[in-house]
């Protein structure tokens, strides 16, 4: 069995030039075998930005990333909130991406929202969710999901860029302790 600190993490970046869509052909690396064997075992899973991409092309989250709705590469910071929670406090992280547009068919959304997997919506600073606010166009501003399992999550935004004093910006780590119950 996996101990608490057992996780892999899929970074953002680009992976073998994403020259198909992001992440079609990593998937087929040998050291995604790996990882789904992990994640079919119960480990923990994160995938940011291309890793998101990666993990719904590799078939361990639903869904699609398609290229952003105003066919540009967008890069600040946005707004996040949980998925499922109404009262949730709004998180500042960055976004960098040309195809972080999620997308899903009726029967997986229905699906992601019965089961509570979209862990992070796009919001605005005080955690309205608008169409304003949705850096990207994502089908019902899902910035992020997991797995019905809870143990594999993605999301396009880069907590671990809104971890530092010096950026005057902590939100990061508390994503991190909201997915995996750390500090």
């Amino acid at each position: 069995m996996f101990g608490t600190e057992d996780c892999i993490v899929l970074p953002g970046g680009f992976s073998y030039g994403d020259y198909l869509r992001c992440g079609a052909i990593a998937r087929f690396s040998p050291m995604m075998q790996s990882v789904i064997e992990f994640a079919n075992k119960g480990g923990k899973v994160l995938g940011v930005c291309n890793g998101f991409q990666i993990l719904c092309e590799s078939g361990l989250l639903p869904g699609v990333l398609l290229r952003n709705s105003q066919q540009q590469l967008v890069c600040k910071n946005i707004f996040m909130k949980e998925g499922a929670s109404e009262g949730s406090k709004p998180r500042k992280i960055p976004v960098a991406h040309g195809e972080g547009r999620f997308f899903a068919n009726e029967t997986t959304l229905k699906e992601l929202e019965m089961h509570r997997q979209i862990i992070y919506r796009y919001c605005d600073e005080n955690g309205h969710v608008v169409e304003l606010a949705n850096p990207n166009g994502a089908i019902h501003n899902i910035a992020g999901i997991c797995n019905k399992e809870r143990n594999v999550f993605g999301m396009m935004p880069h907590p671990e860029r809104a971890c530092s004093t010096a950026l005057d910006n902590l939100d990061g780590k508390n994503v991190f302790n909201h997915l995996f119950g750390i500090n």
